[in-house]
């Protein structure tokens, strides 16, 4: 059984073993840093904002994660220091620079009422076993949202692109980017799922 539970309640105990997740999810993303995944978990480990994380349990252990925001949070806040403590002088200094670009953007259309899912990622050893549709499905209930937004997927991502479009989520922009050559990807995809808000919840 799959049991949904916020990333803050399950405690500070649990934030390295939550890293871990966060490390096999995008660890093919972050290999410049560091190919040793464990190493990449210790890096990142205290910048992720438990408040707003959610993590699927699978016999009590963390199998996914996903942050849900209202688009004006961050849900991660690195410290240069520690990545450079982690990664080393030069890894660590452009791991601040990387990260401060691509991790700590706000939506500009954020509203009440429309949540940014974020890092969604499921740990290597439970892929397979339905982790990241039920945390979605968990969040998508929630109900102060009627709208979510997926921000920057990956177009080479297609396990997940697959699972959002089974759940609603439509394109509705896409960025292209300069890497491809190095990194096959063509663009980063936009997704949307609009619903009807629950009667009373705001």
């Amino acid at each position: 059984m799959i049991e949904i539970r916020r990333a803050a309640d399950l405690g500070e105990g649990r934030r390295r073993a939550i890293a871990g997740v966060f490390a096999d999810g995008f660890g093919p993303d972050l290999v410049f840093f560091s190919k040793d995944r464990d190493r990449l978990a210790d890096a990142v480990a205290h910048m992720l904002v438990l408040d707003l994380f959610y993590v699927a349990l699978i016999d009590g252990e963390p199998a996914g994660i996903v942050a849900c925001t209202d688009g004006r949070q961050l849900s991660v806040r690195h410290d240069a220091a520690q990545l450079r403590r982690h990664l080393g002088p030069v890894k660590g200094t452009i791991a601040d620079f990387v990260f401060r670009r691509e991790f700590q953007k706000l939506l500009p259309y954020a509203r009440q009422g429309l949540a940014s899912l974020e890092f969604v990622a499921t740990g290597a050893r439970f892929r397979g076993r339905g982790v990241a549709t039920a945390i979605l499905t968990h969040l998508l209930a929630l109900p102060q949202y009627d709208e979510y937004v997926l921000e920057e997927v990956s177009d080479i991502n297609a396990p997940a692109l697959r699972l959002y479009e089974k759940l609603g989520f439509r394109e509705f922009k896409r960025r292209k980017v300069r890497h491809t050559r190095v990194t096959g990807i063509g663009h980063y995809l936009s997704l949307r799922l609009t619903q009807e808000p629950v009667a009373g919840a705001r």
